[in-house]
Order: C-alpha cells, then structure tokens, then sequence
C-alpha cells in the first residue's frame, strides 16, 4: 500500500477540486496495477510535487531503476509524453513506458537528491539551463501539443479586465506587458518547448550530467522559456546578464524579451484570476528592466 502525502492531497484539492480529491483517492489503485502491468518493485519513498506522485521502481525484467510516475490529465500534462517521445533523451529524461487512457508514465530514473538547484553559483546553473535550452528547442514541437499561439491570444483578451482590478502601477506593467507581446503575437514559433525549464526541474543523471524533467510541452517561440531560470534566485543587478547568456541561445534578444514580457503577464493574468491584489513585485522588477531596455 503507498502511502499519498498530505501535501499532494491537499493540492489536488485546491487546484483541481472533486477530480484531484478522485486522482487522489485513486492513487493506491493506480499504483497497485501498475507495479503488476508493468512488472515493478518500488524501491523507496514516495515523491511528490504539486500535480504528480512519482514512485522509485526497478524492473523485474532486466533489473532497470526507474520512476513511475502518476498525474491527473489536463491540458498542462497530456502533452508530456508527446514531448518526451520527441526529445528521445536528448536533454530530457528518456520516457520508458506510457499508458494513453490515465497518463501514467515509466521513466527514466535519474537522481533526485541532486536537482539543479543545489549547484550554489547561480551563474554556473543558468548556463546550464541555456545548454538544455539550446538543445529542447532544437525539435520542431510534434502534432498535438498545445499551440503558444492561441495561449497568446488568450491573454489578450483577459487584459482590460484584469488591469482593472489592479492598483495603476501593477495595472500599467501588465499593460505594458501586453503591448510586448502583440508586437510579436504574428509569429508564435513552432518549437518544442518545455515551459517549466527552472533549477528544480533539472536533475543529475548518469547518462548526462543534467536532464530536464516535468515538461508541460508548448510549440511556440523559444523566448518563452525564460522567465523561470531568471526568477530563479532573482538578483535584479544579474538580470540583464543571465537574460544575455538564455537570449543568446534563441538568438533575436528583442522577440525573447517580448515573450519573457508574455510569461511575466501569464503569470499577471493567473494571480489576478486568482485573488491576488498585486502582481509578483519580483516579476514586476524584472519587467520594468526588460521594459526599460526596450526603449
């Protein structure tokens, strides 16, 4: 019998209401026919984030260490076997197994004690990320993934509400925000991108040295992965330094800043519809520099 932290539950609930209380309610179930379908031996505890739980297993077969990993489907997470299957390992954690109906995958195990974020030199680990990044969104994003596009169009039309319900300041970055990425909104990009690319969503492995794990796969401009590896252990006196060292790998610095500007304002969008009666001031920072060089 798995044990299913508190702290997953209590996720569920908030996020995805009565479908996370069943996700969860259905995970010893889950697991147990998992474990017997695709003949697995858990092999520690159980790990969790936000939306999954993630179980260490070795194969009976061949003795291979790997994760089984569980997550409720939505729009975010039915794209990741598609983007896993694309990447084939090359930058990411190789995908072993999959079942279509629940989204349960077998993974590639990888160190989990090690995530990116424990390397102290900040510069060190965003050079890293760039690495990754040049080589995710190197491949063209496959038939079925969610387009940048029409989330782009989204967003604009969430815009005049939401400023409305902020203060003038937070409302006029968001607006600012927006103009950005209306100058770029005709040319949303077709490459296969992760999304989620920060410190905590990149492992040590033996097969290379760093993987990427937990995509939530998007065909769309490469400057809209970003925004997480800056926010990451934010110094605003280093920003335009790791922006140059991420932009430099997507190439036109301008369009990567319009589309940083774009996450800035997805996140902008999310808070307000959430409750929130200011913007991040740490992603409000970031964009008034980003803001500032553009003029």
């Amino acid at each position: 019998m798995i044990q299913v932290p508190e702290e997953l539950a209590q996720s569920q609930a908030k996020y995805n209401g009565e479908a996370g209380r069943a996700f969860v309610a259905g995970l010893p179930g889950r697991a147990e026919e998992f474990l017997g379908r695709w003949g697995l031996r858990i092999t520690g505890p159980s790990m969790y984030g936000v939306a999954s739980l993630v179980l260490p297993v070795r194969r009976d077969a061949d003795g291979t260490l790997a994760a089984l990993k569980m997550q409720l489907l939505d729009d975010e997470t039915e794209g990741e076997p598609l983007g896993l299957r694309a990447w084939d390992g090359a930058g990411a954690v190789r995908l072993l197994d999959h079942d279509v109906a629940t989204g349960t995958m077998l993974l590639e195990r990888l160190d989990e004690t090690r995530p990116l974020s424990s390397v102290a030199d900040a510069d060190e680990a965003v050079g890293i990320v760039a690495g990754l990044l040049a080589r995710l969104t190197a491949v063209p994003a496959p038939e079925g993934v969610r387009t940048l596009g029409s989330i782009a169009a989204g967003m604009a039309a969430r815009v005049p509400e939401a400023a409305a319900r902020l203060g003038a300041d937070d409302a006029a970055v968001l607006r600012d925000c927006a103009a950005a990425v209306r100058e770029v909104a005709g040319e949303p990009g077709d490459r296969l991108l992760h999304w989620d690319l920060h410190f905590g969503n990149v492992l040590a492995g033996e097969r290379e040295p760093w993987l990427a794990i937990d995509p939530k796969p998007l065909a769309g401009d490469p400057g809209f992965e970003l925004l997480p590896a800056l926010m990451d252990r934010f110094e605003p006196d280093r920003l335009l330094r790791r922006f140059d060292l991420l932009a430099e790998v997507v190439g036109d610095r301008r369009r990567a800043a319009a589309w940083t500007l774009g996450r800035v304002l997805q996140n902008g969008l999310w808070d307000v519809a959430d409750g929130e009666p200011a913007l991040d001031a740490g992603q409000v920072a970031l964009a008034r520099i980003l803001l500032a060089r553009r003029v």
